[in-house]
């Protein structure tokens, strides 16, 4: 599954992000509007406010050395790096993606604080204990192995180093909340597809791994009703000619994608989909 589903990854996002940025701009992920979704934002003022938003829950002070894991254009990666004068290095699947990130650096004169990788963040080409942030934005989902993924975030870790994820989730499945429906599993499935993700779990799942992974100090929050709204904003913008226009021209793959907002839009409404968040510590004695 691995080298076919990171193939269809690399293509979705080599044909999609030229068009993402240029009608929706860098940062390509949700936007926050407030812990009760009412707050009345743009999107780009919402994304923003997202990554502090982040930053504040994840008690993030200062930051010397970090990878941003699913980089995308680079737009978490030049934020962070500006933000605290900090070293970083973003990871991404897509040759397109790369390249773009590396030519924003460079406009924004952060070139000598910032580089950009095509790599497999299952198998990171970093040293054991390497940074004291692993930020991974709303790339978990594509991971064909969440254990194994979780796995390598901890190693590059330095020891006390602070892990914070947000990710795509699927609403808990514990003895209260029951199994999965087989109308519940169809909606994720056809979200799978569309989206080249491999499978998404809870997030109570994902305390698990991390607890097996010796990460210490694991919180979690459930921010789905706090970026639900980012997408309306997002069908709003896909139906204006120049988004149909670039959508048609960017290929098919990108056509199902606009075709299949509404998926995520109903699967947060419907509870099923949530947006879920990690923040762990590495022990000072790993």
């Amino acid at each position: 599954m691995g080298a076919q589903l990171y193939q269809q990854i690399r293509e979705f996002y080599d044909a999609s992000s030229p068009l993402w940025e240029s009608i929706w701009g860098e940062h390509m992920h949700h936007g926050f509007y407030g812990l009760g979704g009412t707050e009345r934002l743009n999107r780009r003022q919402a994304q923003i406010e997202l990554i502090e938003e982040f930053l504040a829950w994840g008690k993030v002070g200062q930051v010397e050395n970090f990878v941003d894991v699913g980089c995308g254009i680079g737009g978490s990666t030049l934020y962070l790096a500006e933000k605290f004068n900090a070293k970083g290095v973003g990871i991404t699947l897509s040759p397109v993606q790369a390249n773009r990130a590396i030519a924003r650096a460079a406009a924004q004169d952060l070139q000598d604080q910032v580089e950009f990788k095509v790599a497999d963040a299952l198998n990171m080409p970093f040293r054991d204990g390497e940074f004291d942030l692993v930020w991974t934005l709303e790339s978990g989902e594509h991971m064909p192995n969440k254990r194994q993924f979780l796995q390598e975030c901890t190693r590059v870790l330095k020891p006390g180093g602070k892990l914070l994820m947000a990710t795509w989730c699927h609403r808990p499945t514990d003895s209260v909340a029951g199994t999965l429906t087989p109308a519940e599993q169809k909606h994720l499935e056809d979200l799978y597809r569309v989206y080249c993700l491999p499978y998404v779990i809870s997030l109570p799942d994902y305390q698990a791994i991390a607890t097996e992974c010796g990460l210490e100090n694991i919180e979690t929050a459930d921010w789905s009703t706090a970026v639900a709204p980012f997408w309306d904003q997002v069908i709003d913008s896909a139906i204006t000619p120049d988004a149909v226009f670039g959508i048609l021209k960017a290929g098919w793959q990108t056509i199902q994608g606009a075709l299949a907002l509404d998926l995520m839009k109903s699967g947060f409404r419907r509870g099923l989909i949530r947006y879920g968040l990690l923040q762990a510590t590495k022990s000072m004695n790993s």
